[in-house]
């Protein structure tokens, strides 16, 4: 059998913080009621995101310390217009969010935009542009 990548897990300073981030995004987290450092949501793909605060990160993986420099991972979310990226880029960045890359048109056919969430993770908001795929 192949592995199936079924779940992200991404590494948080403040799990509160960044589940209030994601839900300004769209998506809904819920808090693991046995460990208050993890929580997960379902994306409509069958792909599951997980958070997990450095404490629960640490526990779990001895010897784990967080990597410094550019933002550790960035997720692309797909949206349904390019309108829709322009306005859920002003919507985070208006509620204080730092926007790393302005709405744009890319060379390759799709409407893009990159914030900030609290860890510093790139997330990568795009569309396709009319007559992309």
């Amino acid at each position: 059998m192949k592995p199936v990548l079924d779940s992200l897990d991404i590494v948080v300073a403040d799990i509160s913080a960044t589940i209030e981030f994601y839900r300004r995004l769209g998506l809904e987290f819920q808090v693991d009621p046995s460990y208050a450092e993890h929580a997960g949501c379902d994306l409509p793909n069958g792909l599951h995101l997980m958070l997990n605060e450095e404490k629960f990160t640490a526990m779990a993986r001895p010897g784990w310390t967080r990597g410094a420099g550019s933002p550790p991972v960035f997720l692309a979310f797909r949206l349904d217009s390019p309108a829709d990226v322009d306005a859920r880029y002003a919507d985070l960045t208006a509620a204080g969010y730092t926007g790393a890359r302005e709405p744009w048109d890319a060379c390759w056919g799709h409407r893009y935009a990159t914030v900030l969430d609290p860890d510093g993770n790139g997330i990568d908001l795009y569309c396709p542009l009319p007559g992309h795929s």
